[in-house]
C-alpha cells in the first residue's frame, strides 16, 4: 500500500483574505472597560463637571464617596487614592468605614481635579504646588471666577 501525503491548512477559508489579523483579534477580544481611562478617551471627553455652586453645595453637611465620584466623573477608587496621597483631605469616615465628605473637601478635590487633569500635572508637582502655594485655593477659586465671566462673553458675543 502505497503513503500518501496529508496536507494540513491551519487558515480559516470563512475569513475573507483582504481582513487583517489585528481586525480578526478585535472582533474576538472585545476591550476591557475596567482601570484607567486612555488618553485619547481622556482627550475626547469635555471636562464639564457636575460639582454645584457653592451656595448649593453647601446646603448639605456631608457628601458620600459615590456622589463626589459621579461629580468629578471618576472612580471611587480614584477618589479614595487622592485622599491618601493629599493631605487636604480629610473626609469623616463611621464606624463602619465609609467617607462622607465635606464642602471644603469637595472643593480641595476641585482644585486636585484642577491641577491633575486640566493642567495636567504629576501627583508629586500637585502636591508641591499645593504645598508651596498656600493661597492656591484662593487662586483656583479667581481662576473659576475668571472662567464664568469668560463663558458668559462668549455667549454674550455670540447672541450679538
Amino acid at each position: 500500500m502505497p503513503l500518501t501525503q496529508i496536507n494540513f491548512s491551519f487558515e480559516d477559508d470563512s475569513n475573507p483574505k483582504n481582513e487583517t489579523k489585528e481586525s480578526v483579534n478585535q472582533q474576538i477580544k472585545p476591550k476591557s472597560k475596567r482601570g484607567r481611562k486612555s488618553l485619547k478617551e481622556c482627550n475626547a471627553e469635555p471636562d464639564v463637571l457636575n460639582v454645584p455652586e457653592d451656595n448649593i453645595l453647601f446646603q448639605k453637611q456631608y457628601y458620600s464617596i459615590g456622589d463626589v465620584a459621579a461629580m468629578f466623573k471618576e472612580n471611587t477608587s480614584l477618589i479614595r487614592y487622592w485622599e491618601k496621597e493629599f493631605t487636604i483631605l480629610k473626609p469623616k469616615k463611621n464606624k463602619k468605614g465609609d467617607r462622607f465628605f465635606r464642602p471644603e473637601d469637595i472643593k480641595n478635590l476641585k482644585m486636585i481635579y484642577h491641577l491633575l487633569r486640566e493642567r495636567k500635572y504629576t501627583i508629586e508637582g500637585a502636591k508641591e504646588f499645593i504645598k508651596h502655594n498656600k493661597a492656591a485655593g484662593e487662586k483656583h477659586e479667581m481662576i473659576e471666577a475668571l472662567e464664568k465671566v469668560k463663558i458668559f462673553l462668549l455667549e454674550l458675543k455670540n447672541n450679538l
